[in-house]
């Protein structure tokens, strides 16, 4: 076989087995905020949120070959999901609610003050939450997916995911009214 030739068949099978192509910047733009929102209630940190985004988008961008015909949401949250198992497995520490809200609002200092008691005790009360119940809220609230897509990333069906979370909702409500009263 010639070079030519060689060359034409690798061009052949190349385009037989190339996955479909993404466009890179829709998905950038549609899942960013997601993710940053995803990592913001998982870590409680804008900056380490960021850092975190960036560092699943790339794996995603280096790995992308890897992807099949699975939902590319899941997929792509199935990474930040990893990402965020990593950091926490480096850093083990808790985050300090002073780090979490830089509220630079026309508030009076009275209704700021208020509000970042009330952050306080909301994140205080995540915290107390297992690792599955954090994930689901941050997915949830977080990344705004809806229960089938939660379902997708989490191997749950999307029937254990709405459970799971009304339980998980109903717990947080009664003790930060027991921790707000």
């Amino acid at each position: 076989m010639t070079p030519a030739q060689q060359e034409r068949r690798v061009d052949t099978m190349e385009s037989e087995f190339a996955m479909p192509t993404i466009d890179w910047e829709a998905v950038y733009w549609e899942l960013m905020p997601r993710l940053y929102n995803f990592f913001r209630y998982r870590t409680g940190d804008d900056q380490i949120a960021e850092d975190l985004t960036s560092t699943t988008l790339m794996r995603a961008w280096k790995h992308r070959h890897r992807h099949t015909g699975e939902s590319f949401e899941a997929w792509v949250f199935a990474i930040a999901r990893n990402v965020a198992v990593d950091h926490h497995r480096a850093r083990r520490n808790i985050v300090s609610i002073d780090t979490v809200y830089d509220l630079k609002s026309g508030q009076n200092v009275e209704a700021e003050v208020q509000q970042r008691d009330d952050f306080a005790a909301l994140y205080a009360q995540l915290a107390q939450l297992s690792e599955q119940e954090q994930e689901l809220i941050a997915l949830k609230y977080g990344a705004g997916m809806t229960n089938r897509a939660i379902a997708d990333v989490t191997g749950l069906t999307a029937s254990n995911v709405g459970t799971l979370l009304h339980r998980t909702i109903r717990k947080l409500r009664a003790e930060l009214k027991e921790v707000l009263s």
